[in-house]
């Protein structure tokens, strides 16, 4: 009985054998991959990552598109000034977008705090971390930067230099703080 229907078999014309082997071919590709998801899916937790990071990367796009759409030069959020001044809803998309905290800011802050800057002189003018953030309970933009060293061979200090951010600097490109008021 398996002769006869092997002998049907390579009566058959070479088109419809060719068509056969590709469809069987699909079946198993198919339940490779039904298979391997089974045992290694996590379909629900990959999509809800490629979700997030679809989020952030269309937020990113937005904040870029409203950087590029602002004028080059020093951007304010009050009143009284030949700058460009930020409405209250641009001022915090400015602030959620900016992550540059320039030399000059920083030399500014430290001017008035002088631990923070005989701890910055002394070892290299080296700055463990930068931070721009919205504080939303004053609605404000929040910029520091974190110090740590050491003074004349004495114990490692670390200092938090923060301050309100007064303006930004627009390059067209990005936005930098310019100016940080801290006391």
């Amino acid at each position: 009985m398996n002769g006869e229907y092997l002998k049907k078999f390579k009566e058959l014309p070479e088109l419809v054998k060719q068509f056969g082997g590709l469809i069987i071919l699909t079946i198993i590709v198919i339940s490779s991959f039904a298979i391997l998801n089974i045992f290694f899916g996590q379909g629900e937790e990959l999509v809800a990552k490629m979700k997030i990071e679809e989020e952030r990367i269309k937020k990113e796009r937005e904040l870029n598109q409203l950087i590029s759409s602002l004028p080059s030069g020093i951007l304010v959020s009050y009143d009284g000034t030949d700058h460009y001044k930020l409405s209250d809803e641009v001022y915090e998309a400015v602030c959620n977008a900016t992550k540059l905290i320039p030399q000059r800011a920083i030399m500014g802050a430290n001017f008035l705090n002088f631990r923070a800057h005989e701890i910055y002189t002394m070892n290299g003018n080296l700055i463990s971390k930068t931070f721009v953030e919205w504080d939303k309970e004053n609605n404000k933009c929040i910029a520091g930067f974190v110090l740590s060293g050491s003074i004349d061979g004495e114990e490692k200090e670390r200092i938090t230099v923060s301050g309100e951010v007064l303006n930004f600097l627009s390059t067209g490109i990005d936005t930098r703080v310019y100016f940080i008021k801290n006391f």
